[in-house]
């Protein structure tokens, strides 16, 4: 009986164990795919945000397009039934209505730029957050430090460090953020610090 009873709780041993690591590697890809969700999330977020100010901004500007669209395909209809003349007529006064149309559409697209940008400073995005304080700091950060500094700053939004850490590493990969590891510690910088070097030349350009 003894002998039969071993190599039960063996296997029974072996199926705990086996268990217990695919709950770890289950607990773990959850996990990984809830980061990688929130990320998406605040990517979608974003570019729902930029649709919206689209299409406004398209509304706007092709308000008078339709009409102009619809005058050169309805005036070569007429002058098919008439002589030569008439069709070289007709073309000149639809260009000069068009350049009309283009110089009244100028108009509305110069209040598009302040109602977007507007929009874009009370509703700032978590990338544009996470690079504003990269440029305002002159030493490397870690995710976690960059995560604790934007709550503080922003207490109704739920700044996570797996969040900030995965859009730090999208900055990475656009060249918009530089990488540093010390030790076991990861530290990012912004990449603008050079980018004020080849502009001041083109200032002193200017005003000489």
């Amino acid at each position: 009986m003894p002998e039969s009873q071993t190599p039960a709780t063996e296997l029974t041993s072996q199926y705990v164990a086996q268990v217990t690591g695919d709950l770890e590697r289950n607990t773990k890809e959850q996990e990984r795919i809830g980061v990688e969700i929130e990320a998406l999330q605040e990517q979608l977020s974003a570019l729902q945000h930029d649709h919206t100010v689209l299409v406004n901004m398209q509304q706007a500007l092709g308000g008078a397009s339709p009409a102009a669209e619809a005058a050169p395909a309805a005036a070569p209809s007429v002058p098919h039934q008439t002589s030569a003349e008439p069709k070289q007529s007709k073309p000149k006064k639809v260009a000069a209505t068009g350049a009309k149309k283009k110089a009244a559409s100028k108009k509305p697209a110069a209040k598009a730029p302040s109602v977007k940008a507007s929009t874009a400073a009370t509703k700032p995005t978590l990338v544009e957050l996470i690079r504003g304080h990269l440029e305002q700091e002159s030493e490397p950060r870690s995710a976690a430090e960059i995560a604790v500094a934007l709550t503080q700053a922003h207490p109704d939004r739920s700044v996570k460090t797996t969040v900030v850490r995965t859009t730090l590493e999208g900055l990475v990969a656009k060249s918009h953020a530089h990488r540093t590891k010390q030790g076991s510690s990861v530290f990012y910088t912004t990449a603008a610090a050079s980018e004020p070097a080849p502009a001041e030349p083109q200032q002193e350009a200017v005003a000489g």
